[in-house]
């Protein structure tokens, strides 16, 4: 797991070394160990290491035999021993034993195909200087990011933005657009990021420039293909064999491992499942509000899994104080508050161990949101007349918001595709109207546009599977992911999610709906396949996932600094402070829940102060547990 730049002047102009050092430099947590570059005329390539693979020789940037082609990588690759052995037949020659070296040689076999045959999760840029050409991608689901930007001199990429924006010509301004759909979705939706002109490659595209001109394509797509005519124990069965391989595939390094673990299936399936091959030390994080903490849960799960369990406790106080660094180390706003909660997690693992396993992706591909059940409970709509479900709709839109039952009727008016924006849909297009300072803008950047495309792809399916292609496409990349490689990496520790691999979703791609949600129960054929491997309390209980005590706190502890940040943020272009000042009000008063849209506006103020402002400063350091860490000498080969 690392950091990268890569940067390819316009016309023939030779890059300045300084330039990509200074690049470089910002990702100094992503990468502690060790630094490397590459200067050839117009092409300067910069890398950051965390050693992870082959401790001795796996330095990057990496060349072939003949100094022609080179790579700067983020990621593991699982299969490529496979990979490797497979290429040495074909008469290729490897110097190290490293992951990246498999990817170089296979461009050289296979050229743009190469990223098909990539098992793993991965953001890579390779030099090609025989033909004068940049070539790169970003893994299927997108676990690794790969931002890049143009200027009038230069193309530039890296695997964060605040690299990108060390480069002379790289403004620091808002895409208008992303504000507005990042008020809806939390996040701001691939391709595009929080700030004018810089971009992410999408999950599962590679690209390529050549002759000064860059061009984006898919190499891989998703595709749900419901096998109806097995049995509900076929499915069972090769989801506990797909799991359990990939478990241990994920295991490959050469430095300790560990696992987070919450108090539901996903995160207990990885532990148990790792516990299977080797000793284990698991890591959990709760809050001191009654109701908002796992410890207890997660202890028991530990003492019966046998692992050396390490768990944290976080109040409001220390949760704030942290919360300025967290988002600058986000690059852009993410507003889940569970985010801090992985920073702390990750904080106590990075002590401890230089690679942990999680959970993420379970529920995108097995059906495991309580959201999922919505189709079930609306379907007495689906049989009315068209007429019928809009007059319904137009009947409750005028009934007092918050009355019991409107949202179950507005909803029910709609189809999936006008009424799912994702997991999180923060603000309606009514409440955005107020709350923006500048309502007119809105007709231009609707969030359909983000997801009509998607949901067009699966046109033919039935609703939750729907919802799920769209959560994969969007909530999981752009929340759930992002979210996890930037707080782990911010303590240098490597996160890997044996759930998103691309051999798990096609057996879950598999699993008819029926099977995915049964009788009530989210992700059945999951829970079913976990059965023989984790405590009964544990296999069907619902997933919390380190929640956070935001709405409480908004109401107290957080209250008189909301305010303040809220009044005293200099974005009067973009929000309606008087309406954000009586969001809070109401909230406070307990009139409303209005804790997520709250979070999301002072998330995005903070980080327009940190990145548009700049009235608030940081500068990227190493967690001293890193340093810890390697002076105990805990980076020995464990298998």
């Amino acid at each position: 797991m690392c950091g990268f730049v890569a940067l390819l002047n316009k016309k023939e102009v030779p890059v300045e070394r300084k330039t990509v050092e200074k690049m470089t430099g910002v990702l100094l947590h992503r990468g502690p160990d060790s630094e490397g570059f590459h200067l050839d005329q117009r092409v300067g390539l910069g890398f950051r290491r965390l050693s992870i693979i082959d401790l001795e020789k796996g330095d990057q940037p990496l060349s072939n035999e003949t100094g022609e082609i080179w790579i700067v990588f983020n990621g593991e690759i699982y299969n490529y021993r496979e990979l490797r052995g497979s290429l040495e037949h074909k008469g290729h020659r490897f110097k190290t034993d490293s992951d990246t070296e498999a990817i170089l040689h296979l461009y050289e076999e296979t050229g743009f195909e190469c990223p098909r045959f990539l098992r793993g999760m991965f953001g890579f840029v390779i030099w090609d200087g025989r033909k004068d050409l940049l070539f790169g991608a970003r893994d299927h689901f997108g676990i690794k990011p790969v931002y890049w930007t143009e200027t009038s001199e230069a193309f530039a990429f890296g695997s964060e933005i605040k690299s990108l924006l060390e480069l002379r010509g790289v403004s620091r301004e808002v895409n208008p657009a992303s504000f507005h759909r990042y008020l809806t979705f939390q996040y701001v939706p691939d391709p595009d990021t929080m700030f004018q002109g810089i971009y992410k490659i999408p999950p599962a595209h590679r690209f390529k420039v050549e002759k000064d001109k860059l061009t984006v394509t898919p190499y891989w797509t998703a595709q749900f293909l419901p096998e109806r005519d097995h049995t509900v124990s076929h499915h069972v069965e090769k989801t506990k064999e797909v799991l359990a391989e990939s478990v241990a595939k994920h295991r490959i390094s050469d430095v300790p491992r560990g696992a987070f673990l919450s108090s539901g299936v996903d995160s207990s399936s990885i532990a148990a499942l790792l516990r299977r091959h080797e000793e284990v030390k698991t890591f959990t994080v709760g809050f001191d509000v009654k109701g908002y903490s796992e410890l207890e849960i997660a202890r028991r799960t530990a003492f019966k899994l046998g692992t050396d369990h390490h768990e944290l406790l976080v109040g409001s106080r220390q949760y704030l104080e942290e919360l300025p660094r967290l988002v600058w180390h986000q690059d852009e706003p993410v507003a889940d508050p569970s985010a801090v909660a992985l920073y702390f997690v990750a904080r106590l693992a990075s002590r401890h161990v230089a690679v942990v396993l999680s959970g993420e992706g379970a529920d995108e591909f097995f059906g495991g949101y309580n959201i999922y059940r919505e189709p079930e409970a609306l379907r007495m709509f689906s049989r009315m007349p068209q007429s019928l479900r809009g007059g319904l709709g137009r009947m409750a839109s005028r009934l007092p918001r918050g009355l019991k039952g409107r949202g179950f009727l507005l909803r029910g008016s709609k189809t999936v595709e006008e009424r799912y924006f994702g997991n999180a849909f923060i603000f309606d297009e009514d409440l955005k109207r107020r709350i923006v300072a500048d309502p007119s803008a809105l007709k231009d950047h609707h969030p359909w546009e983000v997801t009509w495309p998607i949901y067009a792809r699966v046109a033919a399916m039935d609703d939750v599977t729907k919802m799920q292609y769209l959560d994969i496409h969007t909530w999981l990349c752009g929340n759930i992911l992002m979210k996890a490689d930037k707080m782990t990496m911010a303590n240098s520790l490597e996160l890997r999610v044996p759930f998103v691999d691309c051999k798990v979703f096609e057996v879950a791609s598999r699993i008819p709906t029926e099977y995915k949600i049964r009788d009530g129960t989210t992700k059945w054929v999951l829970r079913e396949a976990m059965k023989d491997v984790l405590p009964e309390e544990i296999h069907s209980r619902k997933k919390l996932g380190f929640p956070v005590p935001i709405r409480q706190w908004l109401r107290k502890e957080f209250y008189a600094w909301a305010r303040e940040t809220l009044m005293g943020g200099r974005v009067d272009r973009w929000i309606n402070k008087a309406e954000a000042a009586r969001l809070l009000e109401m909230h406070k008063d307990g009139r409303f829940d209005y804790s997520r849209q709250i979070w999301t506006l002072l998330i995005f103020i903070l980080w327009h102060e940190i990145y548009i402002e700049r009235s608030v400063r940081f500068h990227p350091s190493v967690s001293p547990h890193v340093y810890e860490r390697r002076r105990k000498n805990l980076r020995t080969k464990t298998g």
